[in-house]
């Protein structure tokens, strides 16, 4: 059977593949098999990329375990709608727990619970990561892998299907991933980009070549979008290896515990349509379930800090104090303005990007981006009562990378125990005098001569003195979704796993997913998590050559 284009949804072989992968897995279902080469826990962005490259030219048995059910939805198909998968069946729907920081509010923590994980539910954004992080991550880890130029290597030669204007030394076109510009640039977004070039931020052809390497920049917005159509993850990596009969692919079946052999990972259980089940892996178990999930399930099965399992009545497996914690994500906030009437609609979606350094001088990367787009998106309940938000209206949504660290725990012992997500947002008084300094920034770019046309006046925060700032940004700063960090990577006595993603004092299992971030990667998190199950693939495949 021919595989088809995963790009194209179009092709004449589409209909016939999708029969094919169909009869295959419900085959795989119904004789399932009781040991498989390697069980990925989790069907998200880095978990469909291991199974994937593990599976790929090869007899390799890879089991994929996702809670989740199918992507195949207009709400995930069609870019545009990706607000309607918040809180619907596609979402976990995490909710964090009330923060005294944030005037008692909790957030709403989506999470993607589908075959593609956020990728299928996402905003579409491509975005690499800033050269500071990969060679931060190769320094925390000592593993040369994560460094710079060896992920531009993997980004250009494996991960990218280039669709803009040529650049060779930064972007690849045969890669697994099709990768566009904004397909109709509207003069809004022109305008856009010319504020912010005009305030300082320098301008680039793309958001994805040097401006990685630079402190600040603008650029056109790069989307995994092709004819208005999301194309997810799953769908580039994982779908095309679905008929063949060593890829078995379950949705529906939520993992509850890691099996051991003393410090050993042997396989997992897991229950689907009430049945639970018992698997082996006769190589590795990968965990890619998320930065909620994944140490959950660490510490479900005794791998965590020996109070926090006593206080969650769970047996200590090994001790790792650090599972669970250094929680974080890109802090969401934005500054509003009132548009005039008769103008063009802004578009719906963002078409521009732009970073910056709140703190240049640290030489640390941006730490601030910017997204512009139509409506009041960027004001919470608290916020949107507060202010006088005019129907035509267009904003700036920023996410700044916190110093703030949370923590996810267990409520209980069992399974079906929710976890107590703290995001601890302004618990580092520092992310307040970055959040200032991210708003001065927008506030100029806003106010430019070149936005003038599409300016009435700003709505929100507007004149506020040092206090209502203060309160503007406790009432209305949420998520990005970006969540990061609470399984790291590193070498110190609070990082989790090494790195090749081994976790610390465990034989056979490993975590492929945001978790093991030390810190969260400038701007979305889509294509980063597409590294990490790149790298994933490849130490599994060099360490079991043998």
């Amino acid at each position: 059977m021919n595989q088809p284009d995963p790009t194209d949804p179009t092709a004449a072989s589409a209909a016939e593949f999708a029969d094919a992968v169909r009869a295959n897995q419900q085959q795989r279902a119904s004789q399932l098999a009781g040991t498989f080469d390697y069980i990925v826990c989790g069907a998200g962005t880095s978990g469909t990329v291991v199974a994937a490259r593990l599976a790929a030219g090869s007899n390799t048995r890879v089991l994929v375990l996702e809670a989740g059910g199918s992507e195949d939805t207009d709400a995930v198909h069609d870019a545009h709608r990706w607000p309607e998968a918040l809180g619907s069946e596609l979402d976990w729907g995490f909710v964090t727990v009330p923060s005294p920081l944030l005037n008692g509010r909790s957030i709403p923590y989506s999470m993607g619970k589908v075959l593609g994980g956020g990728s299928s539910i996402n905003v579409s954004v491509w975005s690499r990561g800033h050269r500071a992080d990969w060679d931060g991550y190769a320094a925390a880890s000592g593993e040369p892998a994560w460094r710079y130029e060896s992920v531009l290597d993997l980004y250009r030669t494996r991960i990218e299907r280039w669709a803009g204007a040529p650049d060779p030394a930064y972007r690849g076109t045969h890669g697994a991933v099709h990768i566009q510009p904004p397909p109709n640039p509207h003069p809004f977004a022109s305008a856009v980009l010319d504020a912010a070039a005009s305030v300082g931020l320098t301008r680039y052809p793309n958001a994805n070549g040097q401006m990685m390497e630079a402190d600040n920049g603008c650029a056109p917005l790069d989307e995994n979008v092709r004819d208005g159509r999301r194309q997810s993850v799953f769908r580039a990596y994982l779908y095309p290896h679905m008929a063949q009969p060593n890829v078995t692919v379950l949705t529906g079946a939520l993992v509850t515990r890691i099996l051991f052999d003393g410090l050993r990972a042997t396989g997992v259980e897991f229950v689907r349509d009430g049945v639970t089940h018992r698997v082996e892996a006769a190589c590795e178990v990968v965990l890619s379930l998320g930065a909620i999930h994944t140490p959950k399930l660490l510490m479900q099965s005794g791998i965590g800090d020996p109070g926090e399992l006593r206080n969650a009545k769970v047996a200590l497996r090994h001790a790792l104090s650090g599972v669970g914690r250094n929680l974080h994500d890109h802090i969401a906030f934005g500054c509003i303005w009132g548009a005039p009437d008769g103008l063009p609609p802004v578009p719906p979606r963002s078409q521009t990007s732009c970073f910056w350094a709140s703190r240049p001088e640290e030489n640390d990367g941006p730490d601030i981006y910017a997204y512009s787009r139509r409506g009041s998106v960027s004001a919470t309940v608290q916020n949107a009562q507060r202010f006088a938000i005019p129907d035509s209206a267009w904003s700036l949504v920023l996410g700044m990378r916190p110093q703030s660290r949370g923590t996810v725990r267990l409520s209980g012992p069992n399974p079906s125990d929710p976890v107590a997500i703290d995001t601890n947002y302004l618990g580092n008084p520092e992310d307040l005098e970055r959040l200032l300094a991210g708003l001065r920034m927008a506030r100029e770019i806003g106010q430019a001569a070149a936005l003038r046309p599409f300016t009435k006046q700003e709505a929100m925060p507007g004149p506020l003195d040092a206090a209502g700032l203060e309160s503007y940004f406790r009432d209305g700063i949420s998520t990005f979704w970006h969540q990061s960090g609470t399984a790291r990577m590193g070498r110190d006595a609070l990082s989790v796993v090494d790195g090749r993603l081994r976790v610390h004092g465990i034989e056979r299992l490993r975590i492929a997913d945001a978790s093991i971030l030390p810190r969260v990667t400038a701007g979305n998190t889509m294509a980063p998590c597409i590294v990490i199950g790149e790298q994933a693939a490849d130490f599994l495949r060099q360490d079991n050559a043998s």
